[in-house]
């Protein structure tokens, strides 16, 4: 049996509770194929995952990492025209942090060009579900005002970079000083301290009191009972993540006064319900790479032997953009591949 180095999971807990150590490498089976991996994004689902708290939970043990960069190894059949030595990212859910993954084709990704291994795995993932969050749940449309929340994390940034190519006006809200200049300087239209301002006052001078047409919420906890008073008329305030720990509650009675929608955002399951729109999406995404509108902006890398001081970033809250995991050796064969 052939094995591998991996981070393994063997019980729910911090990420210091994470191990390196070794799996069998996995053998990819119709309509999948094995990455060998160069880089692994880090996202907060992966603490979730490792604390056991996901809404997804997968038995122990279990490899976390749900992004990654890598060369396809082996195709299995029914993988249409993905073949061995191409280039790729791949959004995973689990199995990133180790050297070999096996991912359906249908969640695989040829890599542009312009993108490195460590811009490709802080990718498909975040860009992915900010895309899906603001076309297909809410509609967002140009000249309407997006609000995003815990806008300098990988998925906020995301919404910040994909809302100004959308045409919105975007407001970013973000905890210090630093993490403002940063969002200034990815595009932000506007920014916003929820530690220093409330953020109904600040929505109400920034739009003339009329709120956000479209909240995107990846936060959870205070900011989201927060940003329930600051829709516009017909607003939608979308619920795509509970980073503080604490999952928000609405007064059922203030979206009936603004006539607002509250609207979920689940990547992993759009992809299995929605197959032909996500690759549609993939190829929107993939174009607005390609036209220089969107790219990653990467906070720090680690080397695998760190992978849980990688994890462990995250809960500090001074990450802005996205932390990713390298394998180490990786690097020079995914440049020189086929």
């Amino acid at each position: 049996m052939q094995t591998m180095r991996a981070v393994l999971c063997q019980r729910h807990g911090p990420p210091q509770s994470l191990e390196l150590g070794t799996a069998a490498v996995p053998q990819p089976g119709p309509g999948q194929v094995r990455i060998r991996v160069a880089a692994c994004g880090i996202n907060f689902p992966d603490l979730l995952l490792v604390a056991g708290t996901y809404q997804d939970k997968p038995p122990l043990p279990f490899i976390p990492g749900g992004e990654v960069a890598g060369v396809i190894e082996q195709a299995g059949p029914g993988t249409g025209l993905l073949r061995a030595g191409q280039q790729v990212m791949a959004a995973t859910l689990l199995g990133g942090l180790a050297e070999y993954v096996v991912v359906a084709a249908r969640d695989v990704e040829v890599l542009p060009p312009c993108l490195s291994p460590e811009e490709g795995a802080a990718f498909p993932g975040v860009y992915g579900t900010a895309y899906h969050a603001l076309v297909q749940r809410a509609q967002l449309r140009a000249g309407e005002t997006l609000l995003v929340l815990g806008a300098a994390g990988g998925t906020g940034i995301a919404a910040v970079q994909l809302g100004r190519a959308l045409g919105a006006r975007v407001l970013a809200a973000a905890g210090s000083d630093a993490k403002l200049a940063f969002l200034e300087a990815q595009g932000a239209d506007a920014v916003i301290n929820y530690r220093t301002t409330a953020l109904r006052d600040a929505l109400r001078g920034l739009t003339g009191g009329r709120g956000a047409d479209v909240v995107f919420d990846p936060v959870g906890g205070e900011l989201f009972d927060q940003a329930t008073r600051c829709l516009n008329w017909n607003g939608r305030l979308l619920v795509v993540g509970f980073a503080s720990g604490t999952i928000g509650r609405l007064p059922a009675n203030l979206a009936l006064l603004k006539g607002y929608a509250l609207v979920g955002v689940y990547y992993g399951r759009f992809r299995e319900e929605q197959p032909a729109e996500a690759a549609a999406n993939a190829q929107a995404l993939r174009a607005l790479v390609d036209a220089g509108k969107i790219r990653p902006p990467i906070h720090r890398v680690f080397p695998l032997e760190e992978a849980a001081a990688a994890l462990a970033c995250l809960q500090d809250r001074t990450v802005m953009g996205k932390v990713v995991v390298t394998i180490g050796g990786r690097q020079g064969a995914f440049h020189s591949a086929a």
